[in-house]
Formats: structure tokens, sequence, C-alpha cells
């Protein structure tokens, strides 16, 4: 059985193409690009420019941004949605105990 193709017109027209998601991946680009001038980052480095408080917890730029590695940048928890649940990650989980 073929796997389902993703509909990315649609998917662009009800998430990414949304004002708010439109907002949110400018700040994103902005917050690269800050760092990226900085010269802490480089292209292909394998590092993500991370916010301390995430986007879809309310983060800006404003509060904050740091440079992670990828693998730890994407490895928070989330529901079945996708969305964060904890922005404590199994490895810091473990730390505090």
């Amino acid at each position: 059985m073929p796997a389902k193709k993703r509909d990315y017109k649609k998917e662009y027209e009800t998430y990414h193409g949304t004002a708010k998601q439109k907002k949110n991946r400018a700040q994103r680009n902005a917050a690269r690009r800050k760092m990226t001038k900085a010269g802490k980052v480089r292209k292909g480095d394998g590092k993500d420019v991370a916010h301390k408080k995430a986007m879809d917890k309310g983060g800006t730029n404003g509060h904050g941004i740091k440079v992670e590695s990828k693998s730890k940048n994407r490895s928070f928890r989330r529901d079945s949605k996708s969305n964060l649940v904890s922005e404590t990650s199994k490895r810091e989980r473990r730390k505090k105990k």
C-alpha cells in the first residue's frame, strides 16, 4: 500500500500561512541572523538557535536566545498534536534527581 502523500498546499494555507506562524517564522529567522552576525553559528554547523522560552509557550526574541545542538533543541516532550509538553528534556529531568 503506497504511503499517503502530504498536501503541502493545504498545510500552508491552514497552518504555515497563518499570520501567527508567519510572525513566529520571522522571529526564528531574525534570531538566526543575529547569531550568525555575532559569529556564534554558521551555515551547516549542526546548531540551532533556540529560544530560552519556547515560541509555542509565548516566547519571543526578547526572552533570550541561545545556541544548542539540533538534537538537544528538538528533544522536548510533545503531546499527540506535537505541542510542547515540557521544556525540560529527559536528560535534564534525570539530572535533577
